[in-house]
């Protein structure tokens, strides 16, 4: 179980890796491409399309090939994507790598998620999306190293990060038997379980689980939506570089690293739904100070926010066995994932519209109004499940 453990956590840096490529490199890609700034919200959703849509049947790929087999598969899905975008002539080719990616992503990320909550214990979970945080706060830095030279260019940072999936994927398949060993004794102890008497049509139907699903959303809107616009906000507001902007992203990213680090042992002694409440009220915080009029000064809000936004995902994901059961939990991690990711992305792609119609500067009211919405479903979730977790 350790090893397959340590390999889990190399993978979920991999997971991390192309997540905040596009939102770095969009304010130079955009021109190179000539086409407005707004489209990122087109591409995004076309990306949560494919996501989303793995995530809803991820329960069924995992039981038929097993979770290390998808993994395998699924991240040199990404690692071939995001190849493709590097050398995409034009935002049609790149689109049609991406869905590659969006693919790939999808069916990691659900597999992982599941896989983690069914075998291991919540701070492994806060760590796991820990190394998450490590991958989104590199490849900003990568990019921010091409962006700022006068050679390399966005491509480079891409082609960077697509070898760093390959190497990853190479490590994954040579730790296959481990993983099957784990899953051979799992499906073992299911067969000496009775069997399950509701169907997942009836499970889904269960008290809290739309609301759970519905406050992951929110959660999900606000990260995506300073994933994609961060950098534009930084940029259109303050009047910095691209390079800057990227930079200032990190942080945000660094955040989130640093807040599923320290909740990785918070979390041995405070129960789920207490590390959603203090995650939701550290990013309200966080958004606050991103909200005052001191300038460019108070992108430092960007770090409280991700802190802030580092237990929620996890301690969400990591609960769902304990609230809904395990029987089902794939496919119930799936329709999190899957109807979180969709609703995410839909709320920052009509943001993208609104903004760049408007002004980035309704971005920290925008958030202040979904931390609301995030905790008024959390609360929600609780009263229906009524449970200690």
């Amino acid at each position: 179980m350790v090893l397959v453990l340590a390999v889990i956590y190399v993978v979920f840096i991999s997971l991390g890796l192309p997540d905040s490529l596009f939102g770095v490199a969009w304010p130079v890609l955009h021109k190179e491409f000539a086409i407005s700034e707004s489209f990122a919200s087109v591409y995004s959703i076309i990306i949560t399309v494919c996501t989303g849509g793995v995530s809803f049947v991820a329960g069924t790929l995992i039981r038929k090939f097993g979770t290390s087999k998808v993994t395998l598969y699924s991240i040199l899905l990404t690692a071939i994507g995001i190849v493709g975008i590097s050398f995409s002539p034009n935002i049609i080719v790149m689109i049609i790598f991406a869905i590659i990616l969006g693919y790939g992503a999808g069916a990691i990320d659900t597999g992982l998620n599941n896989f983690v909550s069914l075998h291991y214990k919540a701070q492994h979970m806060n760590w796991l999306h820990c190394f998450w945080g490590v991958g989104v706060t590199v490849s900003p830095l990568i990019m921010s190293a091409f962006l700022g030279g006068e050679e390399g260019s966005w491509r480079d940072g891409y082609r960077i990060i697509a070898v760093l999936q390959f190497a990853i994927a190479g490590i994954v398949l040579l730790s296959l038997k481990k993983w099957r060993n784990m899953e051979k004794n799992k499906q073992e102890e299911a067969a000496n379980e009775p069997e399950a008497s509701a169907k997942l049509s009836d499970i889904l139907k269960s008290k809290g689980i739309i609301t759970s699903i519905l406050s992951l959303a929110a959660y999900c809107s606000m990260e995506f939506l300073l994933g994609t616009w961060g950098a534009s906000y930084a940029v259109n507001v303050f009047a910095i570089s691209p390079d800057v902007a990227a930079k200032w992203v990190s942080l945000y990213y660094g955040g989130i690293m640093f807040g599923r680090m320290i909740s990785g042992f918070i979390s041995m002694k405070v129960s789920d739904k207490n590390m959603i409440r203090g995650g939701i009220a550290v990013s309200l915080l966080g958004i606050l100070v991103l909200a005052l009029p001191i300038g460019s000064t108070s992108l430092v809000g960007l770090l409280l926010i991700g802190t802030g936004f580092g237990p929620v995902f996890p301690s969400v994901l990591h609960s769902i066995p304990d609230r809904f059961g395990a029987t089902y939990s794939a496919d119930i991690t799936g329709y999190h994932m899957g109807g979180a990711y969709a609703i995410g992305f839909t709320i920052q792609m009509l943001f993208g519209f609104v903004a760049t119609g408007t002004t980035f500067k309704i971005t920290p009211f925008a958030l202040i109004a979904l931390c609301i919405c995030l905790c008024l479903l959390n609360e929600a979730t609780l009263k229906s499940v009524k449970k200690d977790n």
